[in-house]
């Protein structure tokens, strides 16, 4: 039997999401920039068209990192920071917040690196991910943002899934739907 797509059009750009089942009732479209540059290069430009006045972005690891990073290449910014799932070695001074996340079962720790948050302190923060759906990411590294002493003054995403489209505090291109088992949208 063939995979249950979803054809979403952002940035320009159409591509098929293959459906995942989530649960026995839910499932979602998955959602992966690795490795499309055509769509990451499109979404960086309309998020950069909408976004505030910043001085740094940061994002969680991992999907969002293609974006974020092309993000700061088209505005020229020389530097960006990343909220990391492991500490590394070469990180000094990490602190951490728990995380929820629709998409990894159970709790898990995001960490920042001290050298980062120096930077950020009294700095405009913009807060990028590439897709919204509880919420619980972006509001792990918000309070990450906050403990560090930065001043947020944006969360984007490329795509809003479920209600997260209801959402006023997120700017996002597109909505995307959760889906019932048999791969029709949740109304």
């Amino acid at each position: 039997m063939a995979r249950m797509t979803y054809r979403i059009k952002v940035a320009g750009v159409e591509r098929d999401l293959p459906l995942c089942k989530l649960n026995d009732n839910m499932m979602i479209g998955a959602f992966v920039i690795f490795g499309d540059t055509e769509l990451t290069c499109a979404c960086a430009t309309e998020l950069l068209k909408l976004a505030p006045d910043f001085d740094y972005m940061i994002a969680p690891e991992a999907k969002s990192i293609p974006l974020i990073h092309e993000m700061a290449r088209q505005s020229g910014r020389s530097k960006y920071m990343l909220v990391r799932k492991v500490p590394k070695f070469y990180m000094d001074g990490v602190f951490s917040v728990d995380d929820t996340s629709i998409t990894t079962a159970g709790i898990q720790k995001l960490y920042l690196d001290g050298a980062d948050a120096k930077l950020m302190k009294g700095k405009k923060m913009l807060i990028i991910d590439d897709v919204v759906s509880t919420g619980g990411s972006l509001s792990a590294v918000e309070e990450l943002v906050k403990l560090a002493g930065g001043e947020i003054v944006g969360k984007m995403t490329i795509l809003a899934e479920g209600d997260a489209a209801k959402r006023d505090d997120v700017i996002f291109l597109q909505k995307l739907p959760l889906f019932n088992i048999d791969g029709t949208p949740i109304e």
